[in-house]
């Protein structure tokens, strides 16, 4: 078990649904139906965009390894790794939200009233945010997860 709670993987994986999903509650009501859904439809919507964020983060993350050829950058991120995993966290969210809006992708969605949108581009302001705040903060929870204990400060 400790091998699978070490893993890199599973951490970024657990750290994004905890902190995903309270993200997707709060911004629920930015979308149309959303407010007015029962509460089982709620949160069946909101586990489900949790469930693709916690994805979109093992993708950002693989492209930045691969990119970089070192798994283990979260452990001690650059500037620039972090800035090239939430560049791709944005862009990819901001390709799903435009099409989700346009009603080209699996699921769609309409933005409500209270939605700012991004003037141009009509992507919702919120959920660009969410892949600016929530992977710096699951970065820094998985290295401090890995690192604790470990006695070098997460250099490994």
């Amino acid at each position: 078990m400790r091998t699978v709670t070490r893993n890199l993987e599973f951490n970024l994986v657990i750290f994004a649904l905890l902190l995903n999903f309270p993200w997707e509650t709060l911004q629920a009501p930015l979308f149309v139906g959303m407010g007015e859904a029962s509460y089982s439809m709620a949160i069946r919507g909101c586990l489900r965009a949790t469930l693709g964020d916690a994805v979109i983060i093992l993708l950002a993350y693989w492209i930045v390894s691969l990119a970089i050829r070192n798994r283990r950058w979260v452990l001690a991120p650059r500037g620039a790794h972090l800035i090239w995993f939430i560049a791709l966290g944005v862009l990819i969210t901001a390709m799903i939200e435009w099409l989700a809006t346009r009603g080209h992708w699996i699921a769609n969605w309409t933005y409500s009233a209270g939605m700012l949108v991004v003037p141009g581009v009509g992507i919702g302001l919120s959920p660009l945010l969410q892949w600016v705040i929530v992977p710096l903060l699951v970065v820094w929870f998985v290295r401090r997860q890995l690192s604790h204990g470990s006695g070098d400060g997460g250099r490994q």
